[in-house]
């Protein structure tokens, strides 16, 4: 979740799509302005990133997080 004007929204995802990069991830940015709904719910709680509805973080690129959740799933099959 970000915004257009938010400078700690723009740091994140310039440091979020190169992790996301090597990971494989896409980043899919959603405005949370753009969308009632959204900016109830987020508003000041931007920028944050999201694996599906788990929460990953806030404001800043939590790494260690981000890699220990993709920890939890195989990236190959084991066959």
């Amino acid at each position: 979740m970000s915004r257009q004007w938010c400078h700690l929204c723009h740091d994140l995802v310039g440091q979020l799509q190169p992790l996301a990069d090597e990971l494989g991830w896409t980043v899919r940015i959603l405005d949370v302005d753009a969308d009632p709904m959204l900016e109830a719910r987020w508003d000041e709680l931007v920028p944050v990133v999201l694996a599906g509805s788990t929460e990953l973080c806030r404001y800043h690129l939590d790494e260690a997080v981000i890699r220990a959740y993709c920890g939890r799933f195989p990236l190959e099959s084991a066959v």
